[in-house]
This record gives C-alpha cells, structure tokens and sequence, in this order.
C-alpha cells in the first residue's frame, strides 16, 4: 500500500521543491495537453484518459493555471490510502493532519469521483471525509472549520478507484475553462477548452486566415485570436484557488502576469461569422471583454454567402447537430456545407466538429482525418477535409 501522509506545514510538503500534478481535460486532448506542459516546463509527463500527470514546483504550478489552454482545472495529490467501505474511508481521512493544510477559521469544500465496487455514491464518501476532518478540528481546537461548497479557501477532491482512494489539493477554483471573458452566449455554447484544443488538433501555425463560418457567441475565433496574439487564458480570470493559500506568493504571480508576450510576426486574419446578428453582437461584445475587438473581424451571413480570404487558410466550426438541427433538415444541411467548401474554400483545411457522422457523409467529401472528441456528453468526431482545386488526384 502506498501511502503519502505528509507533514504539511503551510503546505510545505506540497508547494516547496518538486511535486506532483494532474492537470484534467477532455478525452481526446490529452496528447495536447501534454504537449502544453512540456512547452511550459513540466517533468515526468505521463498520460491518461481525461488526464496528464506531470512534476514541478510552485513557479509551474502557477504557469500551469494561468498557460495551459487545454487544462479543466490542475490538482495536488497529497494523500493515498486503501479503503473499502465508509468506517476506513472515515479512521484513514482522519489519520491525516488537516490543521498542517488549513486553519479552522477557513472554509472548505470536498468533491467526490467514483469508480469502485466498495462505495456506491460520490457525495456520501465526500461527506465522510468532511466528517473526518470536522471532527478532528473540533477535538483539537474546539471549532471545526465551516463547508462553503461556492467560494471556499481550500477545494479537495476524492478520487476512489477501486479501494485505492487518493485526496488531491484543487489549485484552481473555477473550471479553468472559465477564461473570464465570455459575458453573453449563445445556446450550447462550445467549452472554451474545448475549443482551443480543437484549433491546436488542427496544426495551425497562427499565420495563415483562420475562419469559423458558424461561429455563434465567437468562442473559437476568441480562442484562435488569444493564440496569435500570444495572449495566456489565464490573463482575465479573477482569481485562482491557490491564491487563498497560507504559502500564496503573489510577487511571483505577479511576475507571471507581467511578463512580456511578443506578437507573431505574421499576424493572421481571423474571421468570425453567423447568420444569427444576436449571434455576432454577443461574440463582438464577447471579443472586446477579451480585448481583442479589433483583432478579429465578425460578420452577419449565412454559410452560403460567406466569401472568404482567397489565400487558404484553416476553417474550423461546429455546426448544429444532433437536438439543435431536426433529422429531416440533416441532408440538405451537410449538401449546402459540402458544396459551399468545394466551391468557395480551396486551399483550405475544413474541420468540422459533429456527432452526426451519417449526416457529414452527404457533404460528397472524402475525411483526411477523423478525431474522437466529446462535446459535453456527446460522443463527437473533429474530422479534416482538405479542399482542392480541381481533382484530389490532380493536386498530388
């Protein structure tokens, strides 16, 4: 059994040297997520379903949260013990000192992940834990520290898998996907991580025309724009979780934030454009939160009449699909996309992200490539189309 119960003073067996992360993302961006992290300097990366194990200490921590683009949220592990049934889960929770991890005058919150035979609900072994520690709080110093499950100082998830249980330290807060700058959305509107992982997939070198030809609330132009112009996602949210730790250093956040983020040399055009003008006046106003009003050019129109820069380029865009567009409309939707690719793109690389792979058989193109994503809980496919001048065969 591997157990790490550490001595946490001011959480310095976490924070202090080199420690372990797990930075969480969706099934299908890990190979980019890890690609993010090495770029940013973390050690010993290690791959999983949904997530990327990695080393560093507090500086990486930090850049972690503020950089990566394609990270849910980054996560401490701090303590690993075996448990099969609710009296463990409570005498091994209770075995740790949680006053070397946060004073009783702070607020707390546990979320539970489940996957074992020996526990059947997430929020019953996370009240366990919290049971565990109020109670070793009020026996140690009369108060235990107050549940806050909206803003609280210190957030801890509960990963069981099987018996091994394993508490880890959120360094987050709010999803990291919550970049700060989306006021105003369109229904469904596409995750921000998501959206940026979808434009790294492409493999595009933030030079040449980008285009969503559907862009609804502007999510993927915003997230291709932040790209060019080097600008980190983390730059307008608020605050981060582990701003509200004892060992907080905010001369070295501060730093962070400060550093210079040189533009490309080439700047590309980025084009947003929707049929919907409510569309385009929420991603215009979601654009200028993000300071980038200028930096990318949205359009009113329908896919049919969109004339795009004729210098090839990368069209990424999610059209509606599965309860957004009704069956019967299915075929001539994907028909139009397809005939307006061949006509009008080029020189383009198309991606286009759908649950609907029956339906994107009737754009009469042949798929480069096809990637397994999941769109909140739809199984999705982000699949290339590379367009040509004439013939396929032709061109090769």
């Amino acid at each position: 059994m591997n157990i790490r119960n550490q001595s946490l003073t001011d959480h310095a067996g976490i924070t202090s040297g080199s420690f372990d992360m797990v930075a969480k993302t969706f099934r299908g961006l890990e190979d980019v997520l890890a690609g993010e992290i090495e770029a940013i300097g973390g050690s010993k990366i290690r791959k999983g379903t949904r997530v990327v194990y990695f080393s560093g200490n507090k500086e990486l921590m930090y850049r972690a949260n503020f950089h990566l683009r394609t990270a849910l949220r980054i996560l401490i592990p701090f303590y690993e013990f075996l448990a099969k049934d609710e009296n463990e889960l409570y005498d091994r929770a209770l075995e740790f000192d949680w006053s070397s991890l946060f004073r009783k005058n702070m607020t707390f919150a546990i979320d539970g992940v489940l996957n074992s035979p020996y526990f059947n609900h997430s929020r019953y072994i996370s009240l366990k834990v919290k049971d565990a520690i109020a109670d070793q709080f009020r026996k140690k110093t009369g108060k235990r520290p107050d549940v806050d499950t909206v803003n609280p100082d210190i957030r801890l998830n509960l990963h069981i898998s099987d018996d091994r249980c394993t508490l880890l330290l959120d360094s987050s807060g709010e999803s990291l996907h919550k970049r700060g700058y989306r006021s105003e959305a369109s229904p469904a509107p596409l995750n921000e991580v998501l959206a940026a992982g979808m434009i790294m997939l492409t493999g595009w070198n933030r030079r040449s025309d980008f285009i969503d030809p559907m862009c609804g609330s502007g999510t993927i132009p915003i997230e291709a724009a932040m790209m060019a112009y080097n600008i980190p996602p983390g730059i307008y949210r608020k605050n981060f979780a582990f701003e509200k730790w004892t060992d907080f250093d905010r001369p070295l956040l501060e730093s962070i934030y400060n550093e210079d983020y040189p533009d490309l040399p080439a700047l590309p055009r980025i084009t947003g454009s929707d049929i919907s003008s409510r569309s385009i006046s929420m991603a215009r106003s979601n654009a200028k939160n993000a300071f980038l009003g200028k930096k990318i050019d949205f359009k009113i129109s329908s896919f049919e009449n969109m004339v795009p820069p004729g210098n090839g380029g990368v069209l990424v865009m999610n059209p509606p699909y599965g309860g957004r567009l009704k069956h019967e409309n299915m075929k001539a939707f994907h028909v139009i996309i397809g005939d307006c690719l061949k006509k009008n793109y080029a020189g383009y690389a198309a991606w286009i992200l759908t649950s609907n792979l029956e339906a994107l058989k009737f754009t009469g193109l042949r798929p480069d490539r096809k990637i397994l994503l999941f769109n909140g809980p739809l199984e999705c496919r982000f699949v290339k189309y590379s367009i040509y001048k004439g013939s396929k065969k032709q061109n090769r």
